[in-house]
């Protein structure tokens, strides 16, 4: 007598498509759900920017913590340290070619010398990253500068459009 391996039976029954169809969007859901719990955490996504005062009177809350600081580059306070690899500046709340008093100034560490091409005294930026000690006497250590395009097309204020 041979001894024929069994087949083994199959007990599962095929799945519906309504089951298919709701699997799926489960699997889905869930990894949405992942993807923005990570994002969040981190602090990095759907923060937005907000100004050098608003920084200011609430810089004790963001010791340690991500932020993102919008200003303008103080005159004559960039400083490139090849060596170092890294650029200090500081920035101001208002624009310095508007006669913007530097009242208050954030001084800014960037571990980079890859600046933006736009990156220059008085541009108008937003940093990102963390503030290093409470009480304003600590220095802002920032792993993303981004500088904004000046507009170049502004309307005089004192013209009418003629139509």
């Amino acid at each position: 007598m041979a001894l024929t391996p069994q087949r083994p039976t199959d007990n599962l029954r095929p799945m519906s498509k309504g089951m298919q169809i709701a699997g799926g969007a489960t699997l889905v859901a869930l990894l949405l759900g992942w993807y923005a719990w990570t994002n969040l955490e981190t602090g990095s996504s759907f923060t937005y920017f907000q100004t050098l005062d608003e920084f200011r009177a609430a810089a004790d809350q963001y010791t340690g913590r991500y932020a993102r600081v919008h200003g303008y580059v103080a005159l004559g306070s960039i400083e490139r340290d090849v060596e170092g690899r890294q650029v200090r500046f500081q920035v101001v709340n208002d624009p310095p070619h508007a006669g913007g008093s530097a009242s208050f100034s954030l001084p800014v560490l960037y571990t980079s010398l890859e600046t933006p091409d736009l990156f220059k005294d008085g541009a108008e930026v937003v940093v990102e990253g963390v503030w290093s000690s409470p009480n304003h006497a600590g220095v802002f250590h920032a792993d993303k500068v981004m500088a904004k395009c000046p507009s170049k097309f502004e309307a005089d204020p004192t013209q009418t459009a003629a139509f």
